[in-house]
Order: C-alpha cells, then structure tokens, then sequence
C-alpha cells in the first residue's frame, strides 16, 4: 500500500467507528445474506461454548487420584501446571471471539454487519464467509494490525452474553 493509502486510512484514526455507524446496511445484503450469516454465528458461538465449557472443566478438575499412590515428581506438577495454563489461554481465546460473534449478531440487528467500521465500506461477502464475526476489510484489518486504525474497545462488552 503506497502512501496515499496510509494517509487515507490515517485520517480515519480515531473517528472512523463512528462513521461507520451512520451509514446503514441498506441494498448491501440482502436479508436471507443476513439470515445466513446469523445462522453462521450462531452454529459457531455454539460450538465455541461447548468447547469452552469442555476445555474449563478440564483443565480445573484434573484429577490426580489416580497416581496418588505414587510419590509426585517436580517435573510432572511443571507439565501439569504448563497444560493448564495453555488450556486456559486457549478458554480466553475463544471467550474473545465469542464477545465478538455477539457483537456481530447485534450489527445484523441494528444494521450496520457487514460494513467495514475502519472505512464505513462493504465488507466483501467472502470475507464474512471465511470470519463471519469480522468488523474490518482486508485494508482497515492490515492498517489496525499495523497500529495506523483506532479499534473499538470490545472490552465493555456485557459478559453476561457469554
């Protein structure tokens, strides 16, 4: 991307979730595109929480009776402590992508799923086919990684959804 692209996207900083909220998501999808893709979120934000659910248990109820008999090796608490520990990280992960389905299914709600929030553009429909829950195009996804976009806090996002 030349110059001209960073100096687009650069006056975008900071304003640009605004901007994308103004414009609605009239003629872009139509409603069975839209019907679809909230089946997409859903079918996904299901089976993330089933895995959630399975992945928490198992990592907070490990059970070592089995081997209570035997004397506990240092290096077998590490590999215990380091399997949980990434187990838990990967429960933060999808929590994170379920915070963002549901913010999805709330912009099919209100309008405005499918509209990048970095440039107020369409988001192509391949893009939504391969991350339903995205909120950026190709172009604000890159500037946003690259720290030139300003991102919407997720992080007040009602808990209570997950």
């Amino acid at each position: 991307m030349g110059f001209e692209d960073l100096r687009q996207y650069g006056q975008l900083v900071g304003y640009g979730i605004s901007m994308a909220k103004k414009k609605t998501n009239e003629n872009r999808l139509t409603a069975t595109e839209r019907e679809e893709f909230k089946a997409m979120l859903l079918v996904k934000r299901n089976e993330i929480l089933g895995d959630v659910t399975t992945m928490e248990s198992g990592a907070l109820r490990r059970d070592r009776s089995e081997l209570s008999n035997m004397p506990i090796h240092m290096a077998d608490l590490g590999t215990d402590n380091y399997e949980i520990e990434n187990t838990l990280h990967l429960v933060d992960s999808e929590r994170k992508i379920l915070a963002e389905i549901n913010d999805a299914l709330l912009r099919i709600d209100d309008g405005t799923y499918g509209i990048c929030e970095g440039g107020g553009e369409q988001i192509p429909k391949e893009r939504l086919q391969a991350i339903p829950w995205t909120r950026y195009c190709v172009g604000c996804a890159t500037f946003l990684e690259k720290g030139l976009l300003a991102e919407k806090d997720n992080n007040a996002q009602d808990e209570s959804l997950l």
